[in-house]
């Protein structure tokens, strides 16, 4: 799966109109890109927790095993196409905004998202 892919399936939207709480639209892009952030982050966190309390307490997996880890390349490349999967989901305010864009009619240049894509880094 490509990046744009990615994007686009990550792009489900809600009904009704975003909510927007601050008067900068860029502060209410980094704001909603680091909450997406955030959210993966904590359940990756709990799911981890879970795994490994879970194998150590089954002896199946010491601590330092999985520290000790290499992915294989069928691993790999399945965490590659993961890992495009989560910045589209992480990414997803900027599609959104570009969708609403081009609905209206004022769809930015693509130079135009890149460099302010590239300027969240």
């Amino acid at each position: 799966m490509s990046i744009a892919d990615a994007l686009s399936a990550a792009g489900s939207k809600p009904a009704g109109k975003r909510p927007y709480f601050f008067a900068a639209p860029e502060t209410e892009r980094v704001l909603a890109i680091t909450m997406a952030v955030v959210q993966e982050l904590a359940v990756t966190r709990q799911r981890l927790d879970t795994l490994e309390r879970t194998l150590q307490a089954k002896g199946v997996l010491g601590h330092g095993d999985i520290e000790a880890f290499s992915p294989d390349a069928q691993a790999a490349a399945e965490r590659a196409q993961w890992s495009q999967e989560y910045i589209a989901r992480v990414l997803r305010i900027v599609q959104q905004e570009m969708e609403a864009a081009a609905i209206a009619g004022d769809e930015p240049a693509s130079e135009d998202v890149a460099g302010e894509v590239g300027s969240l880094g």
